[in-house]
């Protein structure tokens, strides 16, 4: 089933908004204005929102380190999630997640994680719980190539398949694990012939193509929600920029600057998706109407996060629990709640 047009539109929009975001939260990083690290998802968007079309809204999400672009691919709101880079109290989490620890539950984010692996028992944790309340909820699990070497990866996919759990392993291959590739570091190097391992389908599918993506997480969805059991999804992808901007990488290049300036050049998932709307027929205004709203829409995301206060010292101990005891405050290192 293809996206009718008003989705290929959207696609269109959520993909340009990751971007936008993106390049514009790397200057505010720069700048001082995000603390911490900041890892850029830069040319995984079509692999990001085909996944991400493919679901409802009230539909379950874990992401990763490298995770602002999953919450814009599931609709998020552009100024609170750009006040939370910041550690600002008008972020999706008060300013206490900031770039990697992020949760949105007003699209179904539930975690992002820094651990790589992290959020795969946790995705596979909901999944039972949706089972478990008898609703037809579907999780969405998004994970680099460098967590399918880790223990979680292998326990949760055993366990969703014994069950039958209502989840989507989706693995963003970006060809590297930081520096590590593929070929130095996997003894079966396509990840989705794994998925036989543990009695359930495994499909590898271009990730720079947001059609071939969204058919995949489609079918996938469609057998999770029937009770079927879960699905390992292969996105091939690849990231424009380094891992991580604060992370130095010394001694010999990891990959050699034509490879990236090809992929740049040949494999843009946006710059394909928008010459595939052009052949189909939607205009160029249509298109260029949409760039310049996202480019508005960034820069009020940008104004709103700088304009929002930074936390207050004395609410650090806050969020820590649902239903903190009422000596809490005092008995922990002797601080004293206002």
């Amino acid at each position: 089933m293809q996206l009718n047009g008003d989705q290929k539109l959207e696609a269109y929009r959520r993909m340009l908004r990751i971007r936008r975001f993106e390049e514009e939260g790397a200057r505010q990083f720069k700048a001082g204005k995000i603390p911490g690290t900041f890892h850029l998802s830069v040319g995984q968007e079509a692999a990001i929102v085909g996944a991400c079309l493919a679901l409802r809204r009230d539909d379950a999400m874990t992401g990763t380190h490298r995770s602002h672009g999953h919450p814009i691919g599931k609709g998020a709101r552009l100024d609170a999630l750009m006040a939370e880079l910041m550690g600002k109290e008008g972020g999706i989490c008060k300013g206490r997640g900031g770039s990697m620890h992020l949760a949105d539950r007003s699209v179904g984010i539930i975690s992002e994680s820094a651990i790589v692996g992290g959020g795969i028992p946790l995705a596979t944790g909901c999944a039972f719980s949706a089972k478990v309340r008898g609703v037809d909820q579907v999780t969405l699990c998004f994970f680099g190539d460098g967590a399918v070497n880790q223990g979680t990866f292998h326990e949760s996919l055993n366990m969703a398949s014994l069950w039958k759990l209502p989840v989507i392993y989706l693995c963003e291959n970006n060809g590297y694990a930081i520096s590590t590739s593929i070929a130095q570091s996997h003894g079966q190097p396509d990840i989705a012939l794994r998925a036989a391992g543990y009695g359930m389908p495994g499909v590898t599918v271009d990730g720079q193509d947001l059609s071939a993506v969204y058919e995949a997480a489609r079918q996938a969805v469609a057998r999770a929600r029937a009770g079927n059991g879960p699905t390992l999804i292969v996105a091939d992808t690849y990231r424009f920029y380094e891992h991580a901007f604060s992370l130095a990488i010394r001694g010999k290049p990891y990959r050699s600057a034509e490879e990236v300036e090809r992929y740049k050049r040949e494999r843009d998932p946006i710059v394909l998706f928008r010459s595939e709307l052009l052949k189909q027929g939607i205009g160029d205004n249509i298109l260029t109407a949409i760039e310049e709203d996202v480019i508005d829409a960034v820069k009020r995301a940008v104004k709103f996060a700088l304009s929002s206060p930074t936390p207050c010292p004395d609410t650090l101990l806050d969020y820590m629990f649902s239903s903190p005891p009422p000596d809490y405050y005092s008995a922990v290192n002797g601080l004293e709640r206002n």
